[in-house]
């Protein structure tokens, strides 16, 4: 299952024609470390992470914390960069352009999560990853296997 992230659109689509509505970086596209943009190009998911966690469920550093995203707990952890239900590590393929170096994706730990409620999707706004809703990320995890392809692109 192919996976193509469309920046202009907001839209993520898989090879047998499914689509959902994200949101990728605020401050637009590149691949600089640092930069918080969403990176361009051929990505595979490295690591599938989260399977079996309830939808909702709260990531810190790739790991459940055994909490479940709710408005209070936001209101308690205002500017969190909330991670929920499944995450989806990407890793560049083209050295130079979002591998290896100051460009390399997955050590910018840029992924495909699942986002609050609250979050807007079909516009950008986040600090680099493609945010998803959850219902939408538990639905994709599950579509997708490791090392499958993900383009990036505008």
């Amino acid at each position: 299952m192919n996976i193509e992230i469309d920046v202009t659109r907001q839209e993520l689509r898989l090879s047998d024609g499914r689509r959902y509505p994200v949101s990728t970086a605020k401050n637009g596209l590149g691949e600089q470390h640092g930069s918080f943009c969403t990176p361009r190009g051929r990505h595979i998911v490295r690591a599938r992470i989260g399977a079996g966690q309830p939808l909702g469920a709260v990531f810190v550093r790739r790991r459940p914390t055994g909490e479940l995203w709710t408005p209070e707990l936001h209101a308690r952890y205002p500017g969190r960069d909330w991670m929920l239900t499944r995450i989806l590590w990407l890793s560049g393929c083209e050295v130079g352009r979002n591998r290896l170096g100051e460009v390399d994706t997955m050590r910018r730990m840029i992924y495909i999560h699942g986002a609050p409620d609250s979050a807007d999707m079909g516009k950008p706004g986040s600090h680099g990853c493609v945010r998803m809703r959850n219902a939408d990320i538990a639905e994709l995890f599950d579509l997708v296997p490791p090392y499958a392809p993900v383009e990036i692109r505008a």
